[in-house]
């Protein structure tokens, strides 16, 4: 069964630390002391790696800090505690020249369903500049045609810095990050592509896909690393695909599925729900 957010939750604990016996009820013990009340609650032990994980949404209770200290007293030692507050995040877009991704997630702002508040569209394009402003949205465009990358990445982290957003959604943005730029925001940055990867490399995927006669298409969402492509996965997703598709179907399709994917990813982000364990992620949906 999917589940959204409980507006009444007044704080998400998050729990990362080696598995041992009692941590469960070390951690709810904490809690009943202090009068919270749990609204929600998610563990999950990988025994591969003897590492525990526990999400908890609760209401009530007093002290919170006093809380994350008693947790560090009595949890093993080395152990992630994380208290956060449900609130919206304050993101950036960046996008280059197709609209499909960006377009969708303006939709989902402009309703209301998109959990974070969209400060503004970055893009080394003019184009898609109309779209951003019929939805209300500042775009500012960092041109990267006759400057070298580096120049380029200098102007963009300018905009940033005076932006100041939590996280980085990257909507088709058709620019490789630099290490440094990355690793600013580790953790912070989640890019939307194609699942062909590592296959149909290059241009014109699609083309590639429709001469080989794929049955699926499909996208993945992932948080960036500096190594291209290969960052921990937060969503995926498939639509099936036949000899009558032909290249425009297939892309079609791709499009489609690319916005599906990469907002569920965000939902996921913006609610505190992923853990990253090494280059996996542990997701309580």
């Amino acid at each position: 069964m999917k589940r959204t957010a409980d507006r009444t939750a007044s704080h998400i604990l998050r729990i990362a630390c080696p598995d041992r016996t009692g941590i469960i009820h070390e951690v709810t013990g904490a809690l009943a002391r202090r009068g919270c009340n749990i609204v929600q609650n998610d563990e999950f032990v990988d025994r591969e790696r003897d590492a525990f994980f526990m999400r908890t949404e609760f209401t009530g209770g007093r002290d919170a800090q006093g809380l994350a200290r008693e947790l560090r007293r009595r949890l093993p030692v080395g152990a992630s505690i994380e208290l956060v507050r449900p609130r919206r995040k304050r993101i950036v877009i960046l996008a280059s020249r197709e609209p499909h991704c960006l377009g969708d997630l303006l939709l989902r702002h402009a309703s209301g369903e998109l959990e974070a508040d969209v400060v503004a569209v970055l893009s080394n394009h003019r184009e898609l500049g109309v779209l951003a402003r019929r939805f209300g949205v500042r775009f500012i465009a960092v041109p990267s045609e006759g400057i070298d990358r580096a120049a380029h990445e200098r102007a963009l982290e300018a905009q940033l810095s005076r932006l100041r957003p939590e996280f980085l959604v990257l909507a088709k943005y058709m620019r490789i990050l630099s290490p440094e730029l990355v690793s600013r925001y580790a953790g912070r940055i989640i890019n939307i592509h194609h699942s062909f990867l590592p296959a149909f490399v290059g241009a014109q995927p699609y083309r590639q896909a429709a001469e080989r006669g794929v049955k699926i298409i499909g996208a993945t969402a992932h948080f960036v690393t500096e190594e291209l492509d290969q960052g921990p996965i937060i969503s995926q997703g498939v639509v099936p695909v036949d000899h009558s598709h032909g290249v425009r179907d297939m892309a079609q399709a791709g499009r489609d599925v690319e916005k599906i994917v990469l907002a569920r990813a965000l939902k996921l982000v913006f609610e505190d729900r992923i853990f990253v364990s090494g280059n996996r992620t542990v997701i309580f949906d």
